[in-house]
Parts: structure tokens; sequence; C-alpha cells
């Protein structure tokens, strides 16, 4: 056996994608980082070993505008581009690549992490060393260092440390969360195994093993979806072990997912009730169960269901969610209750930074399905894009932890917030105000902005057989609206106008104004709504479209930024009310628009690229051109000298991308996304060069160091190309000193 012993600034254990988000974030400032994982691949969950696919804010296209960015938006969109197909192989290799392409981190694959060397009275211990064994290669490390996280899930390093942590769900009365159990007990939630499938392009018989499971004598069938050309994670619910103990119950709870894994494929193959499923053959089945559920770290705050549901707006916050809390039976797949119950919040919901370290070992870092929430609460922060934004930024505290010499609880939370702010990480509400960005000091121009919000070329009809909503950018006014429609005959129709309340929510909140006007019978006409909003500061606005079917509006074939087009689906009687989130989709209207004319807008302007804000928020918050080619202008009063420059172009992140094979996006690149484009300085009165450029670019956030630096009165960006927009698109602009 061979021993060796290594130092890093931070230790992150667990190579899930909170862990890799955590070392790609620590190693980007500088830090040098070791990162453990105890599996041959990277991604935990996600990766080809489990193979569950990766969800987060945006919950399957029900919340608007909450795809992440940071790493896990490059992770999501490099895997766009590469892999439209969902292999969970070229996955793996997408966050490999992410990882390798940082020299500051170390990688130790296959390396189990065991014993753990703590320090100090129990209100205030300090991880002292973690010691891993590395599978076939009979080697022992011992990791030293001053700050280390724990990304494992199951939180055994934060265990061994002696953190405090709660397994279980909490009484009702201890945070009054109307979702949590009268009495707390140890109830968690279950693992599963998936497997997929593929036609093999002739008969093919399948023989049961011994082990298989005799389904038919269970309530699956009866209380659970199979269908023969589902696979992969629309089998989500073979769920089991949340009864029993997650950990130390793994192998058998194993065993038990195996048997009805080959139990539903035989009853696929061999019950005679899927015809269509003789040429199917089993190509992947899980060995490794995907946890959802084990310890839970106490840190200075703990996150509860009224956090989430009521969007509360930490002070700290530095991540946030929009999955809903999605909490499972504990019987699993043998429940007779449906596999998961949902509440989904109005909107992204904020994560503070205090549920991501220890309260009691001061060194302690934690990311993952192990932070600091109740049961209810971890209902949603579970979901693994959640995980990796909660890592990315744990990752950026323990640099500035190191960077300053202090424990992470004492880490400055402003600077904390604006380095991931620079970092495009995934903050919602919260301008980056950075005094050395000199572009915050200039004068905006460009060559033209999107002035006008107007859509007037649909060709498909959309009958008013149910309320439909439309979405604008109020700024500075909405005086009124037009509505392109068919009537069969004279009627009337209403629309009221809501505040969706916080500006990352895009659901009716408060009425703001009602209007009526009679519809004489005919077609293609321009109905005008009077509805005269002028907000203090810009908005967002719900135009609700009562119901009428004797009506029809028109529909664009194109999405229009800043604009979302909804109709109303009514809930299902077993859902908790009021939920607008699930009633309003655009799932038929996705990339589309309802014809409509809204006049003047001053929402695409210049001064959005240097206004802070890096997403929508009450508001798009960013340029859009009138046009192609185009350029944006910073100009100062007197000369500055820049040896950086940055620019953040719009990745579209309202539209859901997911890594595995559960629905396909038609496009590799977001359309918006700028793909050519040059930075030209003016200098010596009058004389403009290039000083960057790009081509074929695909990335959203583009950091460019300048050969050498430049002394100028003015700096712009010419947009010559962009992957599919047909205008220039930019969030944010960016100019810094050498």
């Amino acid at each position: 056996m061979r021993e060796q012993q290594v130092r890093h600034d931070v230790t992150v254990v667990g190579g899930g994608l909170a862990g890799v988000c955590a070392a790609i974030a620590a190693a980007r400032l500088g830090r040098t980082v070791a990162l453990i994982n105890n599996r041959p691949v990277l991604g935990g969950n996600s990766s080809s070993e489990i193979r569950v696919w990766v969800v987060g804010a945006t919950a399957h296209g029900r919340s608007h505008h909450a795809r992440e960015t940071g790493i896990m938006g490059e992770l999501f969109v490099e895997n766009q581009y590469r892999n439209p197909e969902g292999n969970p192989y070229y996955w793996d290799a997408v966050v490999l690549d992410a990882v390798r392409a940082e020299p500051n981190i170390s990688l130790y694959l296959n390396t189990d992490v065991r014993d753990v060397v703590a320090s100090g009275p129990p209100e205030a211990r300090r991880v002292e060393s973690v010691t891993g064994w590395t599978m076939g290669s009979e080697l022992l490390t011992t990791f030293t260092g001053p700050v280390f996280l724990d990304c494992t899930g199951d939180g055994l390093v934060g265990h061994l440390a002696g953190a405090e942590y709660r397994i279980g769900r909490e009484s009702r009365a201890e945070y009054d969360e109307p979702w949590a159990p009268e009495v707390a007990d140890d109830v968690t939630l279950g693992s599963t195994l998936l497997f997929y499938s593929k036609d093999a392009g002739e008969p093919v018989r399948f023989v049961a093993p011994d082990f298989t499971k005799d389904i038919g004598a269970t309530s699956i069938p009866s209380r659970r979806i199979i269908r023969a050309e589902d696979n992969g994670c629309a089998y989500w619910w073979i769920e089991f072990g949340g009864e029993l103990d997650t950990v130390h119950d793994n192998e058998a709870i194993r065993d038990e997912l195996w048997a009805v894994v080959y139990g539903i494929w035989d009853h696929i193959k061999n019950s005679g009730q899927y015809p269509g499923a003789a040429n199917l053959t089993l190509e992947w089945v899980g060995a490794v169960p995907g946890k959802r559920e084990y310890r839970r770290f106490l840190g200075d705050y703990v996150l509860t269901q009224h956090d989430v549901l009521g969007q509360t707006e930490f002070d700290d916050r530095v991540a946030f969610g929009g999955w809903s809390i999605d909490l499972h039976p504990p019987g699993g797949m043998y429940a007779q209750e449906e596999g998961a119950k949902q509440r989904y919040a109005d909107g992204v919901y904020h994560i503070p930074y205090r549920i991501l370290y220890s309260k009691n070992v001061t060194n302690l870092l934690v990311a993952g399905r192990n932070v600091s929430a109740s049961h209810v609460a971890f209902g949603t922060t579970r979901v693994q894009a959640t995980t990796a934004v909660m890592g990315e930024a744990a990752g950026t505290a323990a640099a500035l932890s190191v960077a300053g010499g202090v424990p992470p609880r004492s880490v400055d939370v402003g600077e904390l917030q604006r380095t991931l702010l620079r970092q495009d990480a995934s903050i919602v509400g919260l301008p980056l105000v950075d005094a050395a960005d000199l572009a915050g000091a200039a004068t905006v121009t460009a060559s033209g902005s999107l002035e006008s919000l107007e859509v007037e070329d649909g060709s498909a009809r959309w009958p008013l057989e149910a309320d439909a909503g439309l979405v604008l950018p109020v700024d500075p006014a909405l005086p009124a609206l037009e509505l392109l429609a068919d009537a069969e005959h004279d009627t009337s129709l209403t629309v009221d106008l809501y505040d969706p309340g916080p500006g990352q929510n895009y659901v009716p909140r408060t009425l703001v104004s009602t209007a009526s006007v009679p519809v004489p019978a005919g077609s293609k006409q321009w109905l005008r709504f009077d509805l005269d909003w002028a907000p203090s500061t810009p908005r967002n606005a719900f135009v609700l479209v009562k119901a009428e079917p004797s009506v029809a509006l028109y529909v664009a074939d194109r999405p229009t930024p800043g604009v979302l087009s909804f109709t109303r689906r009514p809930l299902r009687p077993q859902d908790e009310r009021p939920q607008p989130l699930r009633e309003w989709t655009n799932r038929e209207l996705l990339r589309r628009t309802f014809c409509f004319r809204a006049g003047a807008t001053a929402a695409f302007g210049p001064g959005a690229v240097v206004d802070g804000y890096l997403r929508p928020y009450a508001g798009p918050h960013t340029w859009v051109s009138s046009g192609l080619p185009a350029w944006l202008q910073l100009t100062w009063s007197s000369p500055v000298t820049v040896g950086r420059v940055e620019l953040i172009g719009d990745d579209d992140v309202d539209e859901d991308l997911i890594n595995l094979h559960r629905h396909r996006t038609p496009f590799p690149v977001p359309p918006p996304l700028v793909r050519d484009y040059r930075f030209e300085a003016l200098v010596d009165g009058g004389s403009w060069t290039e000083v960057a450029s790009a081509t074929a670019n695909r990335r959203r956030r583009r950091v460019h160091e300048l050969a050498a630096p430049v002394t100028c009165t003015a700096l712009r960006v010419v947009v010559t190309a962009t992957n599919g927009a047909p205008a220039a698109h930019l969030v944010a602009v960016r100019a810094y000193a050498p």
C-alpha cells in the first residue's frame, strides 16, 4: 500500500454537480483545489452510472427566465451544443472537460473518503484532514488544508467531523410548516434505479432472472404509469427505502429496486399487454441507487417551506431555486398515494448563504442535498441544478475564506455576492455594483435599439376556449394594448391587467385595471384596450385575456424579446390552491407570441448593459439592437486605460435545457447569443482600433485579456452575427484597468 499527503487551499469531497461547481468556482478565483470523488465518473446522480436528468429552477418550463447561469449554465449550454440527443456518456465528458479545463484543480477519482480528523469542542470543531482510499491504485491519501466542503450528498464528512445535522421529517410545530407531519420521524425520500431500453430491430425474448419480482402481485401496475416506449427518467417513481435507512440499508434497497426493475420489464415483455414491445430489449440497468435524502446539516439558518413559497428576499442571498416542493410518499413505488406531491411558489425563490456552512464545524462548507433546510424545504433544494448553484456559491465562499484568512461564517457577504455576480452566477434581483468596472462611469449609446413592442404577422388562430395570458415589459408605461382577433358573432372581450409582484414572477398577482371592448363579427380586427398603467419603476405586466369561445386570437410562430404568451389550464382536484404557476402554461406556446401592439418601450435600451442586472427581473435588462450588424459604445469624458473587457450575452434563460433524453431543444446554440463580434477602442483622438474579437461564439460570458493595455476615450462592441436571432442581444459589457 502506498501513502501520500497533499495540501490544497480548498478540499471538496463529492464529485456530483454541487462538488464540481464548487471546485471550479474556487479554482477560477486562484485557489488550489482537491476534488475527490468515490466513483470513476463525475456528475453524481446525473452521471452515466445513475442517469437522473438535471432539473432546477425552470421546473420543466413552468418557471420563467429561470434557467441557471454561472457554471451550471455553462454546462447546460455546452451540453446542448455537444449532446442534443442526451447521451449520458457525452454528458460525462462535458462535466469532466469543465473540471480538467481548470489548472488549479487536482482530481481524485475512485477515492473514497472514510476517515476524518477533527479537533476542538463540540460547539467549535475544525476539520484537520480527510483521508481517502483510491480503489485500483492501492493508494491512501491524506488531504489537508484550511477549508473543506462536504458535497457528498449523504454528508459523511460532516458527520465524521462532528457537524450537527438532522435526518427525517421535523414536526409541524417546529417551523409551523403545513406540509410537515404532526410528529417528527425518521422518514426520508427513497432511492431509485433507472433503466434504458432500445429497439433491437427483431423480436427479442426476455427470460426473467430468478430475483425478479412479480409486480402483478403488487399495487404497482394499478397505481403507476407503465409504458413500453418509456425508459430512463420516465420511471423516476421506481423508488424504495424511505421507511428504511437509505445509507445503512443501501444494499437491501438496491436489491429491491433491481427486483422491481426486472419485474417491470418482465411485465412489459411477457404480460401480453404491450404488443409493441416484441423488439425491445434492455440496453442498460442502473446498479448504483440514486439517493434523494439523508443528512441535512444545520447552519446559522434553516430554510423552511415559508421561505420557499413566500420567496423570502434574504439579504445574504447567493443562489436561487425554482423546482416545486416535491415530496414523495414514504412507501415509494408501493404507496397508494400519488408518486409525488408538489407545491410551486409563484416564481423562483432565494437561497441564503447561512445554509451553506456548518454552525459548529468552523471550516466546513456544505452544498448539495445536505444543506441546512427542513425536510419540506429540502423537497425543492435537492434537485441537481439547484445543488449546483449552491455549490458555486459555497466554492466561491471557500476561496474568499482562504484569501481573507477567515472562517466561512466570517466571509463578507457583500464581497461574496459581488464576486458571484462578477462570475455571472445565479442570483436574482441583486444588481452588481462594481467600482472596478470602468463601464459604470461611461455614457452608453448604440446603433439602434428595439423601441416598439408589436407582433403583427401571426397566421395561426388561437380560439379563446380558455383564458390567455400575455406578459410584457412596462417601461415607462402601458397606456393601451391592441390584440388581433377574429369573432364568429358580435360579442365582447375583457382583459385584466395584473402586476406579478416580485420581479422574478410571471403570473398574475395584483389587479391593476380591467378593460372591456365590444367585438363585432369579423376577422383579423385589431381590438384596443385602454389600460393606463405607468408604474413608478419598470415592471412586467401580466395581461389576462378572459375566455370567449367565439373569439380567436392570432399567434406568430416566433419568440419576441421580453414577451411571454400563456394559456390557462385547470388544476387537478388534488392540487393545492392557489398555484398559478401550475395553471399558466406556455407549453403549446413555446417560442410563439400572440399578435399584439403595445407601442413604444425603453426596456431594451443600451443602458441595460451597465445597470448591473444579469438576468430578467421586472423587465429584460438586455440591450436588443434594431438589426444587424449593430454596435454598442461606452464613452468616457476623459481617457481611461483598459486591460480587460468582458461581454455577457443573452443565452435565453427562459429556454429549458435538459442534459439527458427528456426532451429535445431544436437548436445547438441559443439563437440570441452573439456569435461574431469585435471590441474596438477609440484612440489617438479619432482612430478605432480592434482590441479583441470572437467568431463562432457559443458561450454566454466571454472574458478578453487585451494583448496590451489601451488608453482610449471610447470602447465599442460591434456585433456582426448572432446564432439565429435577427438582432444583437447583450446583457452586460464591462471594462477593467490592467
